[in-house]
């Protein structure tokens, strides 16, 4: 398999894992608009769906592979033969498309979830890979709850399913239990170990059950992944997924990494705004690049060198994440610097002396108030320069 070594593909599953939020599905027409959202936004992959899982689910995968052009389009199934025909009918239209099968691969799951032996288990693994490769060419393997999943064992699985006709496989974190060096580690394993992994590319899929998710997932890349499997605004089950917006933003701010992805990330607060509203599920202020407050200033100390030079606390340009531009918040803890700044955008050049009485009277409508908007710095200035005048 041929690809840039420096290239790391990015998986979206807002439309599948992201939907599975309790409150959050939707219709197929509303998929539709978000998948084409996701096409100008460059990603390379869309888990369009669970098409056995319901007939509106099946109906959403066959019209978006009818809507989009350039990602692959990517249908979810169990190891089963009913899931994977399931999928290839609901691919038929998709212009490139892939089959997403798996089966559990910790020795929970092969014990709780499947009541069985990892030699079944490991036997349907395969033959559901070969099944699903008689009709389409690209099959991605899910190893699922390989966080907890031994090592050895899981290398064996893997190396089995590559030799079946996998050309993806997805070592997913899924109940989000791994630190970032177990599972960097986990990764480099199935590097060193699976003598056929460079036949096919290692996905990571990382859940935020303890906060982890984007790390974990960074941990994987660094240590030789090369598809992350995320979502817009980290949604997903439970305590949600890897957030697209932030790995996507960690590999373009760390150079020295030398990892590119394909995409825009101008579009992040538009796609933000789309999925936040179709799906009813409000974005944390404080969320990272994408969250109302990610580049307000409201320290005075902040505000003060954010002005000076704005690297001194902006790692990230608004503008590169479709932000119009920093937010100088006027509050209580703002400084002369800041208040002087929001006086000169609303046309007042104010010398030392009326900024020191402006500022006297801003610290105490700001203890009243809480957060001062421009109505109040022009009302404040107004009032001392009236003063002057009489």
């Amino acid at each position: 398999m041929l690809h840039d070594p420096n290239r790391v593909y990015i998986f979206d599953t807002t439309l599948r894992d992201g939907e599975q939020v309790p409150g959050c599905q939707l219709a197929t027409p509303e998929k539709v608009e978000i998948a084409k959202a996701l096409e100008a936004l460059g990603v390379d992959v869309i888990e369009a769906g669970f098409p056995i899982s319901s007939p509106g689910d099946f109906q959403s995968v066959v019209e978006l592979s009818k809507a989009v052009s350039e990602p692959v389009i990517c249908a979810l199934t169990r190891a089963n033969k009913g899931d994977i025909d399931a999928a290839v009918a609901a691919l038929k239209f998709a212009k490139r498309p892939r089959i997403h099968t798996g089966i559990g691969s910790s020795d929970m799951h092969i014990k709780y979830k499947f009541n069985s032996t990892r030699e079944d288990i490991l036997a349907r693994a395969v033959e559901a890979v070969k099944y699903a490769k008689q009709f389409v060419e690209d099959i991605e393997f899910y190893a699922e709850d390989a966080g907890r999943a031994d090592n050895v064992f899981l290398a064996q699985m893997v190396e089995a399913v590559i030799a079946a006709g996998a050309t993806v496989v997805n070592i997913p974190d899924t109940n989000g239990y791994c630190l970032p060096e177990l599972y960097g580690s986990k990764i480099r394993f199935l590097k060193e170990n699976v003598k056929n992994i460079d036949q096919a590319i290692i996905s990571v899929h990382c859940h935020n059950d303890l906060g982890l998710a984007t790390a974990n997932s960074l941990s994987g890349i660094i240590n030789g992944a090369r598809q992350v499997e995320c979502t817009i605004n980290g949604i997903g089950e439970r305590a949600g997924n890897t957030a697209l917006e932030e790995v996507t933003m960690i590999l373009k701010t760390h150079h020295d990494l030398n990892l590119h992805t394909n995409i825009n990330s101008k579009h992040f607060r538009q796609i933000s705004d789309m999925v936040s509203s179709m799906m009813r599920m409000p974005v944390q202020p404080n969320k990272a690049i994408v969250g109302q407050n990610a580049f307000a200033h409201s320290s005075g100390i902040h505000q003060d060198g954010f002005l000076k030079h704005r690297e001194n606390y902006e790692i990230i340009k608004p503008e590169d994440v479709g932000v119009g531009s920093a937010d100088i918040v006027l509050t209580a803890r703002s400084g002369r610097h800041a208040l002087k700044h929001h006086l000169e955008r609303l046309g007042h050049q104010l010398d030392k002396a009326n900024l020191d009485l402006v500022y006297e009277r801003f610290l105490v409508l700001a203890d009243e108030k809480g957060h001062i908007n421009d109505e109040d710095v022009l009302f404040l200035a107004n009032e001392v320069l009236k003063a002057q005048v009489q």
